[in-house]
């Protein structure tokens, strides 16, 4: 069967619908109430592919996401940076003059500090970009503004009182696709980024020693985030990035070393890095 379908969290017109526009043009895209029911729309089939938000260039991670993959069963076969474009929208007869309240979700207003101070505007937190986008369209209050997507706007018919709203222009969003069947790319793909798990065992220096691997086999971990696990205190889980190939012989290395000094380990999937990595990498230096 073709892949035709891809699950988001949200509402139609979120940021995570328009990441899975970008990425697979032409595919169904599938709504979800939550992270969880969108991973379960692709483990029951109704989806073949998830787009799961990870972090923010501006919020940072996306909490429960690092909770929820290493249980899910699924894996990671690709990752998608979208930038985020927010716009003032409101119901046709609005204008800049009538609107006293800006809706979106908490992360949303939070980028949008400026416009908010300039307009003088009271912020009201909302569950999701598109959902504040579907209530402000329902209500038809000239009063009532949201903070979302153009594609949100298109969807639920609202006017587009100001564009690029953001206050700065680098918000970018990454995500990882996920899928049910792991899928490495080919050893000699350029640029391959692999995503893993892991517990270190409760011995002094652990982490230490757990990473140690990765410097003298020259691997660059491009990210390492720690969480509790279980409700304990000391027992941190963590989840990394790294440049190279499962496959290749220094990641090899450099993961044999890592699980002695680990209690558990896994990894998540390997995919090609995307352009948008390679262009802030080239920037960088």
């Amino acid at each position: 069967m073709t892949n035709t379908t891809i699950a988001f969290q949200g509402l139609p017109g979120a940021y995570s619908d328009l990441a899975c526009r970008a990425a697979y043009p032409g595919w169904t895209t599938l709504p979800s109430p939550s992270f969880e029911a969108a991973m379960e729309g692709l483990r029951d089939g109704r989806a073949d592919l998830a787009m799961l938000p990870c972090e923010n260039s501006l919020a940072g991670r996306v909490p429960d996401i690092h909770r929820l993959l290493p249980e899910s069963g699924l894996f990671v076969i690709g990752e998608h940076f979208q930038r985020v474009e927010h716009c003032l929208l409101a119901p046709k007869g609005a204008s800049l003059g009538t609107i006293k309240r800006a809706h979106s979700h908490p992360v949303a207003l939070g980028q949008v500090l400026r416009l908010l101070k300039e307009m003088n505007l009271k912020a009201v937190i909302e569950a999701d970009t598109a959902g504040a986008a579907h209530l402000i369209a329902e209500r038809g209050n000239i009063e009532d503004a949201a903070i979302a997507s153009e594609l949100a706007a298109e969807i639920y018919g609202l006017e587009i009182l100001k564009r690029n709203v953001e206050d700065e222009a680098h918000n970018t969003t990454r995500f990882y696709v996920m899928s049910r069947e792991r899928s490495y790319p080919a050893i000699d793909t350029p640029n391959p980024v692999t995503t893993f798990v892991f517990r270190v065992r409760s011995i002094p220096a652990a982490l230490y020693k757990a990473l140690g691997g990765f410097a003298t086999n020259g691997i660059n971990m491009t990210k390492l985030e720690s969480y509790m696990v279980g409700g304990r205190f000391e027992a941190a889980q963590f989840l990394c990035d790294v440049d190279g190939h499962p496959e290749s012989p220094a990641l090899k290395r450099a993961f044999e070393e890592l699980e002695f000094f680990s209690k558990e380990f896994r990894i998540l999937g390997c995919y090609p890095a995307h352009p948008y990595r390679l262009e802030q990498a080239n920037a960088a230096d």
